[in-house]
């Protein structure tokens, strides 16, 4: 039973967004054609980032967690991470959009990630000798300044659904990372990352988490923009947000 933990992680992340996506009021499922090339672009990229850091030895996966069906040297659980943790975060995402119809974070969110971003790659530059930190901390820094360049309109309610996402990102991640069970499914070099932990997950992930979801989430927009999907109910809650605020 063990061997499956890693997937029951994934098959738990999952379930209850997978099951409310067909109910009428958020409809997921309606917006599935764009979501899932959003998912699958993202996922390629940060496949590739996994495979070569496992190579390298930056981090790994314990064999007593894994169901021994793997490609490219990672398990079948790392594969299903990057479709079950970005699929509930948009789900998530999309909750919050329906039942929050004010942009709370409309005016700080351009500053939040040109500040963040300039400091991550300021973290960047300390870390640049360890593969984790640097890379981590440069691409994340890169994408938020070029958010905060473009400025789309949604950015306000993507940091708001980070902000929540990040806590069950971090249950899992802590799971992963050794918290709750007796040893690490996914191991981490403490050579290539600062060796500061949250409980037992390093410091480094909120910034892969930002990175993952806003990835997910500035392609599943313009997908969804590009076929059209939700426009008039955005347009509705933007709307009805700004008559608010006034």
């Amino acid at each position: 039973m063990a061997t499956l933990t890693y997937v029951l992680i994934n098959v738990l992340t999952i379930l209850v967004p997978l099951v409310r996506s067909f109910e009428s009021r958020v409809n997921m499922f309606g917006k599935w054609k764009a979501l899932f090339p959003a998912i699958f672009l993202t996922g390629f990229f940060f496949l590739v980032w996994d495979v070569w850091f496992t190579q390298m030895g930056v981090w790994g996966f314990n064999e007593r967690y894994l169901s021994g069906i793997e490609m490219a040297g990672l398990p079948l659980g790392e594969y299903l991470f990057f479709l079950t943790v970005p699929y509930a975060c948009i789900f998530v995402y999309e909750v919050l959009n329906y039942f929050i119809k004010k942009d709370h974070f409309a005016k700080v969110a351009r500053p939040v990630m040109l500040i963040g971003g300039v400091l991550l790659l300021v973290l960047a530059w300390v870390g640049r000798d360890q593969w984790y930190s640097g890379l981590n901390f440069l691409l994340t820094g890169l994408w938020m300044l070029g958010m905060a360049w473009l400025n789309p309109r949604w950015m306000g309610r993507y940091l708001q659904s980070y902000l929540v996402c990040i806590f069950p990102f971090l249950l899992v991640n802590g799971i992963l990372t050794g918290s709750f069970i007796e040893e690490q499914v996914v191991w981490y070099n403490d050579a290539e990352n600062f060796g500061l932990r949250i409980f037992t997950i390093p410091v480094e992930d909120t910034a892969y988490a930002m990175l993952l979801l806003a990835m997910n989430t500035t392609f599943y927009e313009a997908f969804k923009k590009r076929m059209g999907i939700g426009e008039k109910a955005l347009n509705t809650k933007l709307a009805v947000g700004s008559v608010a605020a006034g």
